[in-house]
């Protein structure tokens, strides 16, 4: 598991703990680099469908309703993912 923190905006000074398996961590990676899932899915040598699947459990444990509120939650994660 992988722990990431999102810090919540300067309003609030709270921080949310994520857990993240590894290929979720892997998946956030590529969204906030803007691929597409069948682009992250050829990188890390798995089905399109997984990535889909990984996409749906990142959006449940980040509180987000899309793919892009995805990439912008992935901005805020501490430490930043490279």
């Amino acid at each position: 598991m992988v722990a990431l923190m999102i810090a919540e905006p300067p309003v609030r000074d709270v921080s949310l703990q994520v857990q993240l398996t590894p290929t979720q961590a892997k998946v956030l990676h590529g969204v906030r680099s803007g691929q597409f899932n069948k682009q992250i899915a050829h990188d890390l040598g798995i089905a399109e469908a997984t990535v889909k699947a990984h996409m749906t459990a990142l959006m449940r444990k980040l509180n987000v309703q899309n793919r892009t509120q995805v990439a912008i939650a992935a901005q805020s994660l501490v430490p930043h993912i490279a």
